[in-house]
């Protein structure tokens, strides 16, 4: 096999290698072998009648290819090719210019030694897709932003709720029943405006991910599922980018790097190396119903952060190669060595990763009502039962009169639901409702209808009497 040497400007679409090996008898061949591989190089080099750009020289051994076949020149295996763009007007890190306000800000990762302002460059070219902005995209999001991570990708189809706030620290009360995306889109830019945020309002699939993917140097993974986890994985290595991994669950965290290419042109492991098959469906709880303790996503997000940086500037060793695990309640840590399978599934193409985890990506949709629905009902003297799924204290600050039971106990007091009629199951904004009918409708009930939005809704949208504790 060849070897093509990168030069700079062109290194950000190679995952910063220096030396690729391609295959091919000519240099035609070999370009069109490194294309595929890494497909936003061939705007670079490539131009609008498939012929190598003018500005662009083409060196085989000391030999310029004009003097030879030009394209058509044949190559040896252990032949070794030099790109050799103009550099002005080129597309490496010489373009990228700070005003005095980034410089400012700056300024503390400036005047660091080992980082100083190539790394902040290299910060401010990034572009990096975060998958979530839950629990662990919160502050990997505000630090990325603070860092200067010049363009954030964001993907995420939930709206925030009252419940996320007990640890998703990007938002705010002003936020409940808005996207994600928008709420945090918001933020960041208050917190730095002189990046640029792209917002992605919709589920990850195996129809989108590669499209949307492709724009990146980066992926972080901040999702909360077992099929997306896989998703994510499989999309970044078909892409060509690295996978920083993170995890949590109640009181323990886990950080990686995964598809990583280090500074000598060795592939670190990807997910699928550390674990070639997902757990069996049920096995091990997600957050939403095992819990978590709020602080726990703000330690391993900032750690997530930090080996994006890493990552991104090439300071310091990333965890490629390596597994992080940390217990907050014993405050112990542990760095894992984890290597490639010998004989790891090769990753052709996605799939369809419900399936191949038997768990959805998402929560299934459940029946709802609105409070005009409400409304109507109860002036129609519809016989149905309410029930109030918040917790005892945030019922006695306001309520509708109906009948209490806190999430955490829809199971065990199943007993007191009515499965004859219709019931309305409400909380304050109509997540935590959602969570309890889906539990709920796992061991049977049909009858349950979401109140949409809670009380919220109920205090902007009727006239239904409120309970105020004054």
């Amino acid at each position: 096999m060849a070897t093509i040497i990168i030069p700079t400007p062109l290194r950000k679409f190679t995952n910063q290698q220096t030396r690729i090996t391609v295959e091919g008898k000519t240099i035609k061949e070999a370009f069109s072998d490194l294309i595929l591989n890494y497909p936003d190089v061939k705007k670079n080099l490539i131009d609008e009648n498939e012929k190598i750009r003018g500005f662009v020289n083409i060196f085989l051994e000391d030999e310029d290819i004009r003097n030879l076949q030009e394209e058509e020149t044949i190559i040896q295996p252990n032949s070794v090719i030099s790109i050799i763009p103009a550099i002005a007007g080129g597309s490496g890190l010489e373009e990228i210019n700070f005003t005095k306000e980034e410089l400012a800000r700056y300024n503390r990762h400036i005047i660091i030694p080992e980082f100083g302002i190539e790394a902040q460059k290299k910060l401010k070219a990034a572009k990096v897709l975060v998958i979530g902005s839950g629990g662990l995209g919160s502050p990997l999001l505000l630090y990325l932003a603070a860092a200067g991570v010049g363009t954030l990708g964001i993907v995420d189809l939930d709206v925030v709720d009252d419940s996320n706030l007990q640890r998703q620290v990007l938002f705010g009360v002003q936020d409940i029943g808005t996207p994600k995306v928008e709420a945090a889109k918001i933020r960041l830019k208050q917190l730095n405006p002189h990046i640029k945020i792209k917002t992605y309002n919709t589920q990850f699939t195996s129809k989108n991910a590669l499209e949307i993917i492709k724009d990146y140097d980066v992926v972080a993974d901040g999702t909360d599922n077992f099929p997306t986890r896989y998703l994510v994985n499989d999309a970044s290595v078909l892409a060509g980018i690295p996978n920083v991994y993170a995890s949590i669950f109640q009181f323990e965290g886990q950080v990686s790097v995964f598809n990583y290419t280090d500074k000598n042109g060795t592939k670190g492991p990807n997910y699928r190396d550390l674990y070639p098959t997902p757990p069996e469906p049920g096995l091990i709880p997600n957050c939403a119903e095992g819990g978590v303790l709020g602080i726990l996503p703000g330690i391993i997000g900032s750690l997530q952060a930090n080996e994006v940086i890493k990552v991104i500037t090439r300071v310091g060793e990333p965890l490629s190669g390596r597994f992080f695990v940390f217990d907050a309640l014993t405050f112990e840590t542990r760095t894992l060595k984890i290597t490639k399978r010998a004989n790891s599934t090769e990753i052709k193409e996605l799939i369809d990763y419900e399936q191949f985890c038997g768990i959805s990506a998402i929560e299934k949709p459940v029946k709802e009502i609105s409070t005009l629905e409400l409304e109507n009902w109860i002036s129609n003297g519809e016989d149905f039962q309410i029930i109030d799924v918040r917790e005892t204290s945030e019922y006695e600050q306001i309520n509708i009169g109906a009948h209490l039971i806190p999430l955490g106990e829809v199971i065990e007091r199943n007993h007191e639901i009515e499965r004859e009629k219709k019931v309305v199951i409400h909380c304050r904004s109509g997540a935590r409702s959602a969570k309890a009918i889906r539990q709920l409708e796992e061991i049977g009930f049909d009858n349950l209808y979401n109140l949409k939005g809670g009380i919220l809704a109920i205090e902007q949208e009727t006239l239904l009497p409120l309970a105020v504790q004054s």
